[in-house]
């Protein structure tokens, strides 16, 4: 049975909604699986190009295979990616939490913010 020939039909729009989120969800993971892999300095040039290999001549199974085998190492990268960012940006607008705290301080004082407010920022602050 052959959808084509049953024309436009609810099951016939399902099917193709469901091709196209197979499609984009395959060519996001390529995306975020080459950005990790581009971005890696443990692995040497052939590793990435037979990891690419492998990703470009398997599709899904190569996907899966890199996420089973490097998805804890993946999580990792993203997390000190992230941190790095975040020190980076501190460093440039020159964020110091006990600048912050001091801010804080004074809008204590000043009555703006109430004790529970300021333990609230403050807490999120030094964690």
């Amino acid at each position: 049975m052959f959808f084509a020939q049953e024309g436009f039909t609810y099951r016939n729009f399902l099917m193709d909604m469901i091709a196209i989120f197979a499609f984009v969800v395959w060519f996001w993971l390529l995306i975020v699986i080459y950005g990790d892999l581009f971005r890696r300095h443990d692995i040497s040039g052939w590793g990435k190009a037979l990891w690419v290999l492998a990703l470009v001549l398997t599709s899904y199974l190569g996907i899966f295979a890199y996420l089973i085998t490097q998805g804890r190492g993946m999580a990792e990268r993203n997390a000190e990616q992230a941190q790095r960012a975040r020190d980076e940006l501190r460093h440039i607008v020159g964020f110091s939490v006990a600048d912050e705290i001091t801010k804080l301080d004074q809008l204590k004082k000043s009555g703006s913010i109430t004790d529970a407010e300021y333990g609230r920022l403050r807490t999120k602050l030094v964690s």
